[in-house]
């Protein structure tokens, strides 16, 4: 009968290591599951929002630079005509003659600031497009 308890508690102590085996096991299943699903619902999309705001970023600086050196180019392009016109009035043999080409300068200035202010807006406007652009990401999945 010693036997018997014996084997009745070697047979418990075996079945009580494999049932700890096997719940060891599946806490690590669970344990690995949870990372996974972390990481696909929560740090990938983490992840790419942060990629995707750093492009965003990029592309605001990229812009700005563009933007302020047209500005630059533009406003070197109207000095340069301002010097040409003052010349022009300097050589001028009358009033009249200085009249027409102060006229005339005003009238390409005006053209000329309406074409430089259309160029920004749109230079503005695209680099606006290209900012947003990772954000929104490649659209619905």
């Amino acid at each position: 009968m010693a036997d018997d308890v014996k084997t009745a508690a070697d047979n418990a102590a075996d079945q009580m290591k494999s049932a700890a085996a096997t719940a060891t096991e599946q806490m690590r299943d669970g344990a690995e599951q949870a990372r996974s699903a972390f990481s696909e619902h929560v740090a990938e999309p983490a992840k790419r929002t942060g990629e995707a705001m750093k492009q965003s970023g990029e592309k605001i600086a990229e812009g700005g630079a563009t933007i302020g050196k047209t500005i630059i180019d533009q406003a070197e392009q109207n000095a340069r005509e301002a010097f040409n016109a003052m010349r022009e009035a300097a050589s001028a043999k009358d009033l009249t003659q200085v009249m027409k080409i102060q006229g005339d300068f005003l009238r390409e200035q005006s053209q000329r600031s309406m074409s430089q202010a259309k160029e920004i807006g749109e230079m503005i406007m695209q680099f606006g497009r290209d900012a947003v652009a990772p954000l929104r990401g490649p659209g619905p999945r």
